[in-house]
C-alpha cells in the first residue's frame, strides 16, 4: 500500500529513512471532521519534523530505532506507522470499501481522518460508508482502566450476569453516548426486560399471528423510524415499552390482538437482540443463581403444596406459598397446573 502511494504522488520517502504521506495532495482531507487544511496548526496534534515537506504530512514507515523491532523494507529496516497498518489490515479482510468502522470519539482525528486518505489514494475507491463512534464504558461512573483496577473483559461479565441482561444495558444508550457499568445499572436492565417478558407470558409468540393488527404496524413504524436515526436504540425500546403495555391490556378481553402485538413485540426486540429466550426460561431461570432453593427443591415445595391441597390442608399449602414468597420465589396457580417466577425487585 505504501509503495502504491509513493508511485501515485501520494507518498514521499525521506532521506531519514521515514515514508510520509502527502496531506495535501489528498483533496478531501479533513472530511470525516469537517477540517480545512489551512485551519489545523503543526505542533498540536501533529508532529513538526525537518524531515517533512509538510508539517501536516504524517509518517507511513518509520525507520527503526536501536533495540526497536523491526521488518525489511525498499526503505530500510522499520516498521510501519499506525494508520497504515488499519488501512492495509482492513482492506485485505474486507475488501477496499466496507460498510461500518468503529471507533471511540477520540480517533477520529488524526487516526481515522488519516485512514481515509491513505486508503482512497490507494484504492481510488470509498474507504468507509458509514463512521460510528462509540462512548466509553464507565463502570460506576468512572471511566474503565487498567490503571484504576476496574478493568473486566465480557467473558468475565457474562460469567456472573445473563447475556440478555447485559446486552438490554448496552442498546439502552446511544451508542455515541458512554455507558455506565454498575450492578445497578444491570439491575434496572433486568427490571425492564422482566416487563416485556412478563407481557409475553401465557402468549403463544411462536406460531404466526391470526391476523396483522393494524395497531402492530404503527409500532413497527415507530421502532424502525428510531433505528433510521443513527441507531436511536432508547427511543426504539421506549417504543417496545408502549407494545408492551398494549399486549398487557389485550390479554384479558381480546387474546387474538394480544397475540399479534406479542408476536410483534417479539420481532422488533429481535432486531436488538433481545427477547428470544421463553418467558419463562427468563422469568424463572435468569436468577436461578442467586436463590436459596436449587429449581429441583422448588419444584419439591410446589408438589408438597398440590398434596396438601388435595388433602385439603389449605393452612399448611399457605404456608408452603409464603415459604417461597419470602424467598422472591412467586407461585402461578392455573387450570394446567403450578408454575413459578423469581420476584424482580422494586
Amino acid at each position: 500500500m505504501i509503495e502504491t502511494l509513493i508511485e501515485k504522488g501520494f507518498a514521499y520517502p525521506a532521506d531519514n529513512g521515514d515514508v510520509y504521506y502527502r496531506v495535501r495532495r489528498f483533496a478531501d482531507y479533513g472530511k470525516l471532521n469537517n477540517r480545512q487544511l489551512d485551519d489545523m496548526r503543526a505542533g498540536s496534534r501533529v508532529d513538526v519534523d525537518v524531515h517533512k515537506e509538510d508539517p501536516l504530512d504524517f509518517v507511513l514507515w518509520k525507520a527503526a530505532k536501536p533495540g526497536e523491532a523491526s521488518w525489511p523494507s525498499p526503505w530500510g529496516e522499520g516498521r510501519p506507522g499506525w494508520h497504515i497498518e488499519c488501512s492495509a489490515m482492513s482492506t485485505c479482510c474486507l475488501g477496499d470499501t466496507f460498510d461500518i468502522h468503529g471507533g471511540g470519539p477520540d480517533l477520529t482525528f488524526p487516526h481515522h481522518e488519516n485512514e481515509i486518505a491513505q486508503s482512497e489514494a490507494a484504492t481510488g475507491k470509498t474507504y468507509v460508508n458509514t463512521w460510528m463512534h462509540a462512548g466509553a464504558v464507565r463502570v460506576d461512573q468512572e471511566k474503565m482502566s487498567k490503571s484504576l483496577g476496574n478493568f473486566f473483559t465480557i467473558r468475565e461479565v457474562l460469567a456472573e450476569h445473563d447475556p440478555e441482561v447485559v446486552r438490554y444495558l448496552l442498546v439502552a444508550s446511544h451508542y455515541r453516548s458512554a455507558i455506565n457499568y454498575s450492578l445497578d445499572s444491570l439491575h434496572e436492565a433486568r427490571k425492564s426486560l422482566t416487563r416485556f417478558y412478563t407481557a409475553l407470558e401465557g402468549v403463544d409468540v411462536d406460531s404466526p399471528a391470526p391476523s396483522d393488527h393494524p395497531l402492530g404496524a404503527t409500532y413497527r413504524e415507530r421502532f424502525t423510524k428510531a433505528m433510521d436515526d443513527d441507531f436511536n436504540t432508547p427511543e426504539a425500546l421506549a417504543v417496545l415499552f408502549d407494545l408492551a403495555r398494549e399486549v398487557n391490556r389485550a390479554k384479558p378481553d381480546a387474546p387474538e390482538k394480544a397475540q399479534g402485538l406479542a408476536v410483534e413485540l417479539k420481532q422488533l426486540g429481535g432486531v436488538l437482540g433481545l427477547l428470544q429466550q421463553s418467558p419463562e426460561a427468563f422469568l424463572k431461570g435468569s436468577q436461578q443463581q442467586n436463590l436459596a432453593l436449587s429449581e429441583s427443591a422448588i419444584n419439591e415445595k410446589i408438589a408438597q403444596r398440590q398434596a396438601a391441597k388435595a388433602n385439603k390442608d389449605f393452612a399448611q399449602a399457605d404456608a408452603i406459598r409464603d415459604e417461597l414468597a419470602a424467598l422472591g420465589i412467586v407461585l402461578k396457580d392455573s387450570r394446567e397446573g403450578t408454575t413459578w417466577v423469581v420476584e424482580s425487585a422494586s
